[in-house]
């Protein structure tokens, strides 16, 4: 294949739950059972993801035991807040950036503003938010609900939560701190804006009690996949994680956002699409396909099953039907539509068994994984990335910390030689290593137009 220029060259997140991707990661032999809880693991794998010069340590979240986890009692039950667990582990890192999950439906703007903006001050400017909306009547009952507000609701909720939050990191001025002892002057006060936000969802009057972050904005990441969640990628996401199967299903998001993108006077280049890999590496293709059978033969049944039903909204109820007979129909709901249709997909168009289903999205839950040597493996990536399919990719190692010390022992160095992800980092920001712009505050610009108008 042939290498793009160096000037573009590929992204990488590392998204690594401590109790490992697959449901059943924290059985293998490799992996310490308490990962998930287990700080120093967390600490260890922030710093092989640094050695590996990944762009950023992401990490999902849920607001109710983890997905599938209650009915089959996987690792996924319980772990660390993630903005809590990456501010522990900013101090030991320095370059790597830190994305974390944070809910629209159930934080307050300025409540999440805070913690991000303090997140970005402690990282020095390595801090992410990603943007969920958080499906599942479950977690509507954590949070003074009996069922979760209609999709459409969570998504109109979503784009004013991020306007808002972006318009409390500005309402400090990057030049607002004078401290000048002798004078006793602490900050310029024309630089501290009210942002007196009134709309359908939120009434904020600000300013927020947290400097501008360092990075203007942490770097804002979404990955919704749906029509509803497209428009919010489109309207402001920098990063978007993303679940396909295939190249065409890849390609086909990939063109729809960008255009999207550029419709909303954004300029695409600035919004970096990036799918999820569950990647098995092994020095030959056979000791990948022996590592992906290892795993897989830990899978309990049951965890399994809990598994697709929690990926169909907690409606397909399997119990009675035959492991390896094929998956009954479900009924559409209200939470992760998109993900609903993908594992439905999948179960089609391999026409897998309930079995084989589990066995198939118990590794990602519908992300691509990937098999095979270290060279197969990168050809895949290529392949995506030069055929305007991603700009990165979000990996999910399988198992920790063996799946991760593959990539980065194994397919990084193939990648490097190929011109292909860095050798050293770029800057000190998640934003400059990613190559994103740092955002103007919008009241240092009006306040330079009408100086120059002047």
């Amino acid at each position: 294949m042939t290498s793009p220029s160096k000037s573009r060259q590929i992204k990488l997140g590392a998204f690594l739950p401590g109790g490992g991707q697959h449901v059943a990661a924290w059985r293998h032999p490799e992996s310490p059972a308490d990962g998930a809880t287990n700080f120093e693991f967390h600490r260890k794998l922030a710093l092989t993801a640094e050695r590996g010069l990944f762009d950023a340590y992401f990490l999902a979240d849920n607001l109710t035991v983890g997905l599938g986890a209650r009915e089959g009692g996987n690792a996924k039950i319980a772990g660390f807040e993630p903005v809590t667990l990456f501010a522990a582990l900013a101090p030991f890192t320095t370059h790597i950036g830190f994305i974390a999950t944070a809910s629209t439906t159930y934080e307050e703007p300025y409540t999440l503003a805070r913690k991000f903006a303090s997140l970005d001050l402690l990282s020095n400017g390595r801090a992410g938010w990603n943007v969920v909306t958080s499906a599942g009547d479950d977690t509507a009952r954590n949070f003074n609900r009996d069922v979760q507000p209609n999709h459409a609701e969570r998504y109109a909720r979503a784009h004013e939560h991020v306007e808002t939050v972006k318009a409390l990191w500005d309402s400090w001025e990057d030049d607002a701190f004078i401290r000048d002892k002798k004078t006793g002057r602490f900050y310029d006060k024309d630089r501290l804006h009210d942002i007196n936000h009134k709309g359908e969802h939120f009434s904020v009057k600000g300013p927020l009690n947290v400097p501008r972050p360092v990075q203007g904005h942490p770097v804002v990441v979404q990955a919704g996949q749906s029509e509803d969640g497209r428009g919010l990628a489109a309207a402001s996401a920098e990063v978007i994680f993303t679940a396909h199967q295939n190249l065409a299903s890849a390609r086909e998001f990939y063109r729809d956002i960008k255009a999207r993108v550029a419709a909303a006077g954004r300029d695409p280049a600035q919004v970096l699409i990036m799918p999820g890999v569950a990647p098995f590496v092994g020095r030959t293709e056979e000791e990948a396909r022996a590592k992906y059978r290892q795993l897989n033969d830990l899978i309990l049944p049951e965890d399994g099953v809990a598994l697709l039903n929690a990926l169909a909204g907690q409606t397909l109820d399997l119990r009675d039907y035959p492991l390896d007979g094929p998956l009954p129909p479900s009924k559409e709901t209200e939470g992760m539509k998109s993900r609903q249709a993908l594992i439905r997909q999948i179960a089609d168009e391999h026409n897998f068994t309930i079995r084989q289903l589990y066995q198939w999205v118990a590794t990602a839950r519908g992300h691509y994984t990937v098999i095979g040597s270290a060279t197969q493996v990168a050809d895949q990536l290529e392949e995506w990335f030069t055929t305007e399919a991603a700009d990165g990719f979000n990996i999910l190692p399988p198992w920790l910390p063996g799946a991760l010390d593959d990539f980065v022992d194994l397919v990084i160095p193939e990648l490097q030689r190929r011109g292909l992800f860095r050798t050293a980092y770029e800057g000190r920001t998640l934003r400059e290593n990613l190559g994103l712009r740092r955002p103007r505050n919008p009241w240092t610009v009006a306040r330079s137009t009408v100086l120059a108008a002047e």
